[in-house]
């Protein structure tokens, strides 16, 4: 209790020092609140890292003895790992690694590389295993996709590999950017199994006579006129149009004939132009395919910012597009976080215009009640420095814990006003001014610290929660204890410095205010009864509670409050081992029964996986 008074006594001494570290704390409050990460909702993924390893051509049980296996078994020994989850598809497979809670990310990424070293001799020739993007499960924050009436589809996916995804790679925050649907380009040689036999030629000549001849080498220097010259041999297929590279690739040499004529690879295949392997389409509005792209953002990063700079970026990217391409944005969460924010921004807003008027009613006297509001603003930039010191971005949770710290961080100060307020009603003209606020503020601020300091610390059973639910509440308590910490030291320390400045003048007394008295005469007789029949009102006051029982029983349960989006995810499943044809025409056929609804601004539909390890999806879903 001593050092609380000391405490307030110094600080109305010092009172240039406290107002000047105050303006600085504030300052610094507004940077951190204008430089915060931004979220709707807070991320509750695990701490996970993805090993993704490609096996061509092989069915996933292959897949799964021969490269799953190894690396998991492998990887059961990285320290701090929880669990360790495989799946296997066709052409490649992943494993999923879930940290314990709290395990720093980049660290559990350089121990999985550690232990991948050592699983790479245990797995088949030419599988190379390598980790996923440093993303979460929220970290899919804008999605868009190219469309055009004079280009295919297979141009449209070059556009997205070769252009618009190196670029967007290059934005701050971005992980990886993860093409989807469209054509993948290729050269593609369609041997003749009968004319290979008659020429006694095995298919993996072929594959060597491609590979041999698709390669540029180097050679040695060369000195000339006292000048120097690279040796190399040029040796990849190029040409000015598809034409001609597939002339190039056809006159490959297989080796010599009958009379030593060289044997070419037209006389035994058929080169083409064709597409990839499909194992993923995206469709829009139900009128067809489209090619797209989907930007993974980086862990930890500000998602509102990510999202910013990769639309101005795709802005000026769209200048280096053939004419008529256009790029649509199919899914951008900033339309939600900025909801989400301005609500609660304008709930904050009405919270505090409610408490700052009913102070001045009840003060009856605005500079008193500027003393007692101040701690609101104050309090909250205050809880805004630590929370980005600590890492935690605002969301509706975190801000939500701001929200129900409100009403009660202005208590103490409107309490000590009025106590001032007393001190000036009895000893104005007896002592200084200095002297009856620094008694007014001794006499309760010991109290109303330690009062306040207790409604800080009710959250503390939140942090106990683990893994999902614990990281959905956290933020919460952690901003309502900031917040609440915050007041309570302003209410010892810039309070009393400002009841100096600002209480002060005509103030009315407490028997001449009109609500102060209407109060007292209610409040006189309710209290003279209850203390009169205490035992009736126990029995009322347990009765009351054991009444709850019944609205408890009845209540339900839910993990998450209902959060209205605007986007609606509708995720179907169809019978494993679906073609991607009849995939697509399914796909086609929902979207355009979504978008025939008058409420839909559009569909964008995705089956199967993108390009990336955040997306394990299978063409049935």
């Amino acid at each position: 209790m001593r050092l609380i008074e000391q405490v307030i006594e110094g600080s109305i001494r010092n009172r240039a020092m406290v107002v000047l570290v105050t303006l600085v704390v504030v300052f610094l409050g507004l940077h951190s609140m204008l430089t915060i990460p931004v979220d709707a909702i807070p991320d509750l993924s695990d701490v996970q890292v993805i090993v993704v390893a490609d096996y061509p051509g092989q069915s996933p049980q292959v897949v799964e003895d021969q490269v799953i296996y190894p690396l998991t078994t492998a990887l059961l020994a990285v320290p701090f790992v929880k669990n360790v989850r495989g799946y296997s598809f066709f052409n490649f497979g992943m494993v999923y690694l879930i940290f314990e809670d709290g395990t720093d990310l980049y660290w559990a990424r350089s121990r999985v590389l550690e232990y991948l070293n050592q699983a790479v001799d245990r797995l088949p020739k030419g599988v190379t295993p390598k980790l996923g993007p440093d993303a979460t499960g929220l970290g899919w924050v804008y999605e868009y996709s190219l469309e055009s009436d004079q280009h295919n589809l297979a141009e449209l996916r070059s556009l997205q590999d070769w252009y618009l995804r190196y670029e967007l790679q290059t934005v701050s925050g971005v992980a990886e950017v993860a093409s989807i649907g469209g054509f993948v380009k290729q050269y593609q040689v369609v041997v003749d199994p009968d004319r290979l036999a008659s020429l006694s030629i095995p298919i993996q000549k072929i594959r060597m006579a491609l590979k041999a001849s698709n390669s540029d080498v180097g050679g040695r220097l060369m000195e000339m006129g006292e000048t120097e010259f690279f040796i190399r041999g040029k040796g990849y297929f190029r040409g000015e149009d598809e034409t001609d590279i597939i002339h190039q690739i056809e006159q490959t040499s297989l080796g010599l004939g009958e009379g030593g004529r060289p044997i070419l690879l037209k006389q035994v295949a058929d080169v083409i132009v064709g597409p990839e392997l499909r194992r993923g389409i995206a469709e829009w509005n139900g009128e067809g395919e489209v090619a797209g792209g989907i930007v993974v953002m980086r862990f930890g990063e500000n998602a509102l910012a990510v999202i910013d700079n990769v639309k101005k970026k795709l802005k000026s990217l769209e200048a280096g597009l053939p004419p008529g391409v256009k790029i649509r944005s199919a899914y951008d969460r900033s339309a939600l976080i900025h909801r989400a924010i301005d609500t609660l921004k304008e709930k904050l807003m009405e919270e505090m215009i409610v408490v700052t008027l009913i102070a001045i009613i009840f003060l009856l006297h605005i500079p008193s009640s500027l003393v007692a509001i101040f701690t609101l603003p104050a309090g909250v930039l205050i809880s805004f420095i630590i929370m980005k010191a600590m890492g935690i971005n605002a969301n509706i949770m975190s801000l939500g814990g701001i929200a129900i710290a409100i009403g009660v961080m202005v208590d103490a100060s409107v309490v000590m006003v009025e106590n001032a307020h007393k001190h000036l009603e009895r000893d104005r003209g007896r002592k200084d001014h200095i002297s009856i606020i620094t008694d007014a503020a001794r006499e309760v601020g010991p109290a109303l610290f330690f009062s306040l300091l207790i409604i800080t610390v009710s959250f503390l059973p939140v942090f106990s929660l683990q893994a999902q639910e614990g990281r959905l509440f956290s933020p919460l308590a952690y901003t309502k204890t900031f917040a609440m910490g915050a007041s309570a030291f302003l209410a010892i320390t810039i309070v009393p410095v400002l009841m100096y400045y600002f209480v002060r003048g005509n103030i009315l007394p407490e028997k001449r205010n009109p609500l102060s008295r209407f109060f007292i005469f209610l409040y006189r007789p309710l209290i003279n009864g209850v203390l009169r029949f205490p035992i009736i009102v126990i029995i009322l006051s347990l009765g009351v509670v054991a009444l709850t029982v019944i609205p408890y029983k009845k209540l339900g349960s839910e993990f998450m409050p209902p959060l209205n989006e605007g986007d609606l995810l509708y995720m179907p499943t169809t019978p494993p081992g679906i073609s991607i044809a009849k995939a697509g025409e399914l796909l086609q056929q929902t979207d355009r029964i979504i978008k025939s609804f008058s409420e839909v601004q559009h569909v964008f539909g995705k089956i199967g996986r993108a390009e990336t390890a955040t997306d394990p999806a299978p063409i049935s879903m």
